[in-house]
C-alpha cells in the first residue's frame, strides 16, 4: 500500500507517494510524461516489503503546488535539484534512484553530477543522453522515431491537439493502464498550467544545444528497454553501454515504452535483483 504525502522544497509542495519504512534505505522513483507517480504503486508495494523506502512524487508541473509558469523553470538541472532536495527533506544522504521516460532523462544528470548520492541507478526506455543524441544524428529509424519532439517544441499547438476529444491520444498511449491510472493523469492533465509545465520539459531542454553533455556514470545501472519502443530505438540503447564505466546490466525485453504496465514482472525481477546487490 502506498500513502500520500505533500514534501515541501523551498516554495514549491511536491505531492508524493510513499511506501515502507523511513528507518530503510530510500528509493527515489521518477515519472515521465505522461503519466504520473501512480505508474510506480505496484513497484513501491513490492519494494517496500522488501525492505525499501519508497517515495514517488509528482515531479514539478504535475503536483498543483509546485507548477511554475515559464519555461525556464523547467531545466534539467532545475528538474534535478528538486530531486536532491526531496531527499534532504527526508534526511536522507544518499538513495536508489529509479527513472522511466523525462524521470530517467533526468535521473542520468542526477546520476552523473552527484555520484556520491547514489546507492544504484535504474533507467527505463530512455537512454545516457550522448548515446540518443548519437543516435539521433546517425540513425535514420531513430529520427523518424523522434519527430514528435519537434513538435512538442511548438507554442501553443500542442496543448490545443493533445486536449482535443477529451485528451483522445493521450488514452492510445494509456491503454495498457487501469481506470484508475487513467483518472489520475487525467486529473493532472486537465489543469492547463499542468500540461504546459509538462511540455516545457521539451522546450525548456531540447533543441541544439541545450541539454547538458553528460560523461560517464559510475554508479551501478540497471537500463531496461523495450524492443518495440516507439520513442528509442535499438542503436540509441544498444550504445548506452560505452558511458557506463560503473556495474552495468542491460536487459531488453519484449514490449514497447510503457514497460511498467505491459512487462510489470520483469521490471520488478530485475528492479529487485538490482537493488539487492
Amino acid at each position: 500500500m502506498t500513502e500520500l504525502k505533500k514534501i515541501r522544497v523551498d516554495n514549491l509542495e511536491f505531492d508524493c507517494r510513499i511506501a515502507g519504512s523511513a528507518s530503510n534505505d530510500l528509493v527515489i522513483l521518477m515519472h515521465g510524461f505522461p503519466e504520473s507517480s501512480y505508474m510506480w504503486t505496484d513497484l513501491m508495494s513490492h519494494l517496500a516489503e522488501k525492505g525499501f523506502y519508497c517515495v514517488a512524487p509528482d515531479l514539478r508541473g504535475y503536483s498543483r503546488d509546485a507548477c511554475p509558469r515559464g519555461k525556464k523553470h523547467y531545466t534539467i538541472d532545475t528538474l534535478s535539484n528538486d530531486i536532491l532536495n526531496i531527499a534532504a527533506a527526508l534526511h536522507f544522504e544518499k538513495f536508489h534512484l529509479i527513472g522511466h521516460d523525462w524521470g530517467a532523462g533526468i535521473g542520468w544528470n542526477i546520476v552523473y553530477n552527484h555520484p556520491e548520492k547514489i546507492i544504484s541507478w535504474t533507467a527505463m526506455s530512455v537512454p545516457h543522453n550522448r548515446a540518443f543524441g548519437k543516435a539521433l544524428k546517425t540513425d535514420p529509424k531513430q529520427k523518424k522515431k523522434s519527430r514528435y519532439i519537434g513538435f512538442f517544441l511548438l507554442p501553443y499547438l500542442p496543448e490545443i491537439i493533445i486536449r482535443q476529444n477529451d485528451f483522445k491520444r493521450f488514452r492510445r498511449l494509456w491503454k495498457h493502464s487501469s481506470v484508475e491510472e487513467v483518472d489520475h493523469y487525467l486529473s493532472i492533465f486537465r489543469r492547463k498550467a499542468s500540461l504546459t509545465a509538462a511540455l516545457n520539459y521539451y522546450r525548456a531542454n531540447l533543441g541544439k544545444g541545450k541539454l547538458p553533455r553528460l560523461g560517464e556514470i559510475e554508479a551501478p545501472t540497471l537500463f531496461i528497454w523495450g524492443k518495440k519502443d516507439l520513442a528509442v530505438g535499438a542503436v540509441a540503447a544498444e550504445g548506452n553501454e560505452k558511458y557506463m564505466t560503473g556495474e552495468y546490466t542491460f536487459i531488453a525485453v519484449d514490449g514497447g515504452h510503457w514497460l511498467v504496465q505491459t512487462n510489470y514482472l520483469e521490471v520488478e525481477a530485475a528492479v529487485s535483483a538490482h537493488l539487492d546487490k
